[in-house]
């Protein structure tokens, strides 16, 4: 999480990292802004609209997020 919406802040970079990723990039109001297949060893990446939330799945969920699609976070409890 950044302290604010930003495209450079939220910016990630994929060398050490050994998998490819899906990326979905969400800004402080809960829409998720861009949607990226990261390649293992490859790239930084950077959103195409400014971002607070980064979150890094398994390649394959890729298609379970659109941009404009509103995202709720919840803390879970234990039980």
């Amino acid at each position: 999480m950044q302290k604010r919406d930003g495209t450079i802040d939220a910016a990630i970079h994929m060398f050490g990292v050994f998998i490819d990723l899906a990326v979905i990039w969400i800004n402080s109001a809960g829409e998720v802004v861009d949607v990226r297949l990261a390649k293992s060893w490859r790239s930084i990446l950077a959103p195409g609209k400014p971002a607070c939330y980064v979150l890094e799945i398994n390649a394959a969920r890729i298609d379970d997020f659109r941009i404009g699609e509103r995202v709720e976070f919840r803390e879970l409890v234990p039980g």
